[in-house]
Protein backbone atom coordinates (compact mmCIF):
# COMPACT_ATOMS: atom_id res chain seq x y z
CA UNK A 1 0.00 0.00 0.00
CA UNK A 2 1.23 3.43 -0.76
CA UNK A 3 1.50 6.11 1.69
CA UNK A 4 0.71 9.74 1.31
CA UNK A 5 1.02 13.16 2.54
CA UNK A 6 -1.42 16.03 2.92
CA UNK A 7 -0.47 19.34 3.38
CA UNK A 8 -1.82 23.38 2.77
CA UNK A 9 -0.03 25.40 0.75
CA UNK A 10 2.35 27.61 2.63
CA UNK A 11 2.40 31.13 1.36
CA UNK A 12 5.20 32.54 -0.39
CA UNK A 13 8.36 33.84 1.65
CA UNK A 14 8.96 36.15 -1.25
CA UNK A 15 5.83 38.29 -1.72
CA UNK A 16 2.57 39.22 0.55
CA UNK A 17 0.08 37.54 -1.28
CA UNK A 18 -1.93 34.93 -0.29
CA UNK A 19 -2.86 33.73 -3.58
CA UNK A 20 -3.54 29.29 -3.27
CA UNK A 21 -2.98 29.08 0.22
CA UNK A 22 -6.45 27.40 0.90
CA UNK A 23 -5.69 24.43 -1.38
CA UNK A 24 -4.34 21.24 -0.39
CA UNK A 25 -2.02 19.07 -1.78
CA UNK A 26 -1.17 15.77 -2.01
CA UNK A 27 2.01 14.00 -2.62
CA UNK A 28 3.41 10.63 -2.53
CA UNK A 29 6.04 9.33 0.13
CA UNK A 30 9.31 8.47 -1.83
CA UNK A 31 9.65 4.15 -1.78
CA UNK A 32 13.32 4.22 -2.12
CA UNK A 33 16.12 6.61 -1.40
CA UNK A 34 17.97 8.86 -4.05
CA UNK A 35 20.94 7.76 -4.91
CA UNK A 36 24.03 10.06 -6.73
CA UNK A 37 24.22 9.80 -10.07
CA UNK A 38 27.77 7.85 -11.27
CA UNK A 39 28.20 9.88 -14.37
CA UNK A 40 26.72 13.61 -13.04
CA UNK A 41 26.42 13.20 -9.88
CA UNK A 42 23.18 14.05 -9.18
CA UNK A 43 20.71 12.69 -7.16
CA UNK A 44 17.75 10.52 -8.46
CA UNK A 45 15.90 7.41 -8.12
CA UNK A 46 13.88 4.91 -10.37
CA UNK A 47 10.63 6.56 -8.21
CA UNK A 48 8.41 8.12 -10.58
CA UNK A 49 5.60 8.60 -8.01
CA UNK A 50 8.10 11.39 -6.32
CA UNK A 51 7.15 13.45 -9.36
CA UNK A 52 3.51 13.82 -8.61
CA UNK A 53 2.30 16.39 -6.53
CA UNK A 54 -1.93 16.52 -7.15
CA UNK A 55 -4.44 19.50 -5.76
CA UNK A 56 -7.00 19.63 -4.42
CA UNK A 57 -9.86 22.31 -2.96
CA UNK A 58 -10.76 20.80 0.51
CA UNK A 59 -9.18 18.88 2.77
CA UNK A 60 -12.05 16.05 2.75
CA UNK A 61 -11.60 16.00 -1.19
CA UNK A 62 -8.16 14.90 -0.88
CA UNK A 63 -8.70 12.23 1.87
CA UNK A 64 -11.78 10.89 -0.78
CA UNK A 65 -8.99 10.53 -3.48
CA UNK A 66 -6.48 8.68 -1.26
CA UNK A 67 -9.63 6.34 0.21
CA UNK A 68 -10.58 5.87 -3.30
CA UNK A 69 -6.94 4.91 -4.70
CA UNK A 70 -6.26 2.70 -1.68
CA UNK A 71 -3.43 5.17 -0.34
CA UNK A 72 -2.38 5.69 3.56
CA UNK A 73 -2.45 9.36 3.90
CA UNK A 74 -1.29 11.37 6.64
CA UNK A 75 -2.62 15.42 7.16
CA UNK A 76 0.72 17.36 7.76
CA UNK A 77 -0.91 20.75 9.79
CA UNK A 78 0.14 24.16 8.19
CA UNK A 79 1.51 26.78 10.76
CA UNK A 80 -0.87 29.33 12.06
CA UNK A 81 -0.89 32.53 10.68
CA UNK A 82 0.04 35.46 12.51
CA UNK A 83 -0.84 38.60 12.26
CA UNK A 84 1.06 41.55 13.13
CA UNK A 85 -0.97 44.65 13.66
CA UNK A 86 0.26 48.31 13.31
CA UNK A 87 -0.64 51.51 12.60
CA UNK A 88 1.63 53.60 9.95
CA UNK A 89 2.47 56.08 12.92
CA UNK A 90 3.80 53.04 14.93
CA UNK A 91 6.88 53.38 11.79
CA UNK A 92 7.86 56.74 13.31
CA UNK A 93 7.94 55.61 17.21
CA UNK A 94 11.00 56.55 19.24
CA UNK A 95 12.03 54.07 21.86
CA UNK A 96 12.90 54.87 25.68
CA UNK A 97 16.26 56.14 25.41
CA UNK A 98 15.64 57.71 22.06
CA UNK A 99 16.66 55.54 19.49
CA UNK A 100 14.36 54.28 17.00
CA UNK A 101 13.59 50.82 17.55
Amino acid sequence: MAHARIYQRTKNAMQSGRARTDEWVLEYEPTEAKLPDPLTGWAGSGDTKGQVRLGFPTLDAARAYADRNGLTAHVVAGAERKLKLQTYADNFMVGPIGFDR
